[in-house]
């Protein structure tokens, strides 16, 4: 259910955006909407989940752009009917679900890619950055005197 709840979540917001942009503005049938939006947030989920822990919300959220406006442009390359301006939707439809991309992200990084043995552990140790110093008066010459004691 960890898993299955965001997939849910970014399949409504990428089905809501390209229904506003292709269903509303270039009349393409909502049947055609939904296959693509199941196409997209299968391709896009399984990045998400795999890749964005490696390369960081900014590079995901990049590759999400390409990624949909390539999906968006070839799926409505060859199911799309009618003339609309095909390029221009893609476009439109990838920016804006880029920006939603970026609070999605951050959603499963808090959520859904934390472990909760990780939260127990950055809780019990001190981060790795953190030094510390101790001093000491002890101070001996080599033959055992001490070093402001005359000989």
């Amino acid at each position: 259910m960890k898993y299955v709840f965001p997939f849910i979540v970014k399949f409504i917001m990428i089905t809501a955006v390209l229904w506003v942009v292709l269903g509303l503005f270039y009349n393409v049938s909502f049947g055609n909407i939904l296959a693509t939006s199941l196409l997209l947030s299968a391709i896009s989920y399984a990045g998400d989940i795999f890749l964005m822990p490696k390369v960081g919300n900014t590079v995901a959220s990049l590759a999400d752009f390409v990624l949909i406006w390539a999906v968006v442009w070839l799926v409505g390359n060859n199911i799309f009917e009618g003339p609309i301006a095909l390029g221009t939707a893609a476009f439109i439809s990838a920016v804006a679900l880029t920006l939603g991309e970026i609070f999605f992200h951050r959603y499963l990084i808090d959520h859904v890619l934390t472990d909760e043995h990780d939260q127990q552990s950055k809780v019990a140790h001190f981060p790795s950055e953190r030094y510390q110093t101790e001093f000491s008066s002890e101070m001996e010459e080599t033959d055992g005197h001490p070093p402001n004691e005359e000989k």
